[in-house]
């Protein structure tokens, strides 16, 4: 399985951007699949995750209501449409798959595949 994120780039404080997230299988649709970011010096962090079908969906304290995460099954794609991005929001970006979600979701070891990571620097 390998996943593809894309979307990453520089902006200025208070900008948006749309992260993507795509699958080279149809069975990515039945898969939890979360974003983390990494910023220089600090751990991988879990930002958002979406259970198969969207019935449910986490997010970090850091981001609830400025990022928004979303699935396109007919794509094959998972979106991270992030708003209101503040500097702190610069990391590394990762998409990740989880073939058997238990629940547990923040941990990076929870998941089976990852993708390469995108690159989103806020400047203020």
């Amino acid at each position: 399985v390998q996943l593809q994120a894309s979307g990453g780039g520089l902006v200025q404080a208070g900008g948006s951007l749309r992260l993507s997230c795509a699958a080279s299988v149809r069975t990515f649709s039945t898969y939890f699949v979360a974003w983390f970011r990494q910023a220089p010096g600090k751990e991988r962090e879990f930002v958002a995750g979406i259970t198969r079908s969207a019935y449910s969906i986490y997010s970090a304290d850091s981001v609830k209501g400025r990022f928004t995460i979303s699935r396109d099954t007919a794509k094959n794609t998972v979106y991270l449409q992030m708003n209101t991005l503040k500097p702190e929001d610069t990391a590394v970006y990762y998409c990740a798959a989880d073939v058997n979600f238990s629940g547990t979701y923040s941990s990076a070891t929870e998941y089976d595949y990852w993708g390469q990571g995108t690159l989103v620097t806020v400047s203020s």
